[in-house]
Order: structure tokens, then sequence, then C-alpha cells
């Protein structure tokens, strides 16, 4: 029988023990020595905590073409890394403000504001280091194709151009639909970029990336409906950050347009939608509607 609590604990370990290892002064060297104090800002940014969803969805996604887990791990490490800069960056004064990340000082907080902008921005950089290395996947048109995913996901278009318009919403009402676009951006983009490069690394065809694209855009939309009603729901020490933030910065949220039961009904119809997109596939998927069912149902 699937075990979605033991997959996930396992996953964790992999990425944890495998990021410990990448990110150390002698893997994060070049042409010169990685600074010491750089370097350790980066691990406090990425070690010892989180949930690991993004890699998890890479493994599970992979796992439907019989990708070996171990094989999916440096496509995952990327999306993990990429996933720490952006809270890093999204911690910072000028960005959400925030003193805890995790239940721990946030990198700003336990460093200062420029080491915590370079921490992200060589985060950022290593993560399509990891990509471009032949040990990610000896085809160079796979690692290719994991580069361009990964990038579009994160980029103007996918995650920062999400933090942009969310900053923008800051000034003014965005409609239901303006804020499903941001949200869409800033939290789903690297969601769908995590289960199509799974994909990606079992070769899918064009109708098989399809249905786990539409499978993707919709978890992606209940993993932020879910984060939203935490931030009204839960407290600080369940989210180990603090929480009702949204409402004190003037974030739009469907939270905020839709009342909290109706964003809750919203919740349950996109977990279905997500399940539905699978409805092809067999036990090989499980753990992919796993993960939709625990991102509606988390407690933080």
């Amino acid at each position: 029988m699937y075990d979605f609590d033991a997959e996930m604990a396992h996953c964790a370990n992999d990425v944890e023990r495998a990021l410990g290892d990448r990110l150390s002064a002698a893997r994060l060297s070049g042409p010169g020595p990685a600074p010491e104090r750089l370097v350790d800002a980066m691990r406090h940014g990425s070690l010892e905590g989180g949930k690991r969803l993004r890699p998890l969805l890479v493994r599970q996604a992979a796992a439907i073409f019989s990708v070996p887990a171990e094989r999916t791990l440096p496509a995952g490490l990327a999306v993990e890394m990429i996933h720490c800069y952006s809270l890093i960056h999204d911690d910072l004064p000028a960005m959400d403000n925030d003193d805890l990340r995790r239940g721990r000082p946030t990198v700003h907080k336990a460093y200062d504001d420029a080491t915590a902008i370079l921490a992200g921005d060589a985060l950022l950089t290593h993560a399509f280091d990891l990509l471009a290395d032949p040990d990610c996947h000896p085809d160079a048109s796979v690692r290719i194709a994991l580069v361009t995913e990964l990038a579009r996901g994160s980029g103007a278009g996918g995650m920062v151009g999400g933090q942009m318009r969310d900053i923008e919403g800051e000034q003014g009402q965005l409609s239901p639909a303006e804020i499903a676009t941001m949200q869409a951006m800033k939290t789903g983009a690297l969601i769908r970029a995590s289960v199509r490069m799974g994909a990606i690394l079992g070769g899918a065809d064009a109708r098989a990336l399809a249905v786990l694209t539409a499978y993707a855009e919709a978890s992606g939309r209940a993993f932020q409906l879910a984060d939203d009603i935490l931030d009204v729901t839960a407290t600080a020490e369940a989210l180990g950050k603090a929480a009702g933030k949204d409402a004190a910065l003037g974030k739009q949220t469907l939270v905020a347009t839709l009342g909290l039961e109706g964003a809750r009904k919203h919740l349950a119809d996109t977990v279905n939608a997500a399940l539905s997109a699978l409805r092809t596939f067999g036990p090989k998927a499980d753990g992919l509607r796993a993960t939709a069912r625990f991102f509606a149902s988390r407690e933080h």
C-alpha cells in the first residue's frame, strides 16, 4: 500500500543530505574559493527545514515513467535551490519584511541584507549548474529542456513575474482573474515546472506532458489557496513564520475576495480538478494524487 508520509519523509531526507553536500565551500568554489560567510548564509536559507515538496513532485512525476528516484535528485535539487533563493529574497525588508522562516531567523536577520541578497543570487545561479552537469542526465537535449523549463518557470513570466504582480497588487484592487494569474505565476509556475521536469526526465510524450501540466496547474492553485487560508487561520508557531501578513500588507488573495468559506470550497474544487487530470494514469500516479490532497489538508 502506498504511504505518502513515508515517501515525503524519504524524499526530504534525500534532499537535505544532497543539499548539505552540495552547499559546501569545496563544491561551490569556481575560479576562486567560495566565501565562508556566503556559503553559511546559503546553508542557513536552505537546510534544516522545509517539506521539499517540489523535489517530491519531480520524483513523483518521473516515477510514472519508471525513472528511479535517485535519477531525479539533481533536477529536484535545482528546483529546491530556486525555491530557497526566492524565500530568502521574499523575506527581505524591501519585500515582505519577515523575521522568521521555518521557525528560525530569516537570512537577512541572521546575517544582513546584502549577504541575504548574495546568498539568493548564488543559489539561483548554482541551480542551473546542477542541471547543466551530465550527472543530471546523460542526454544533453534533456538537460537543455530541463534548463529551459526551470528558467521559464522561475523567470519574468513565472515566479519572479508573479512576485512583481503581487507587489503591484498592494497598490490597487485586483479582480479575481488577476489574482488567479498572479498566483499561478508566483507560486504555481514553480510547481508546474517541477512536475513537467519529472515528465521530461521520463521522456513523456506530448499527450502525457499535457495531462501532467493540467494536474500541475491545478495543484499549484490548490497550494496557494491553502497557503492563503492558513495565513488567516493558523498561528505563527504552526506556520514557522508570521501569520496574518497578507492582510497586514494589503496583499490581494482569493480569501480576501471570496471569503474564508468560499475559498475553502474553491480549494476543494481545485483539488478535484487536479485529481481528475490524472484519471488516465494508473497506480503509478498515486504519489501525485496524494500530494494534491496534502496541499489542501496541510496545517503549516
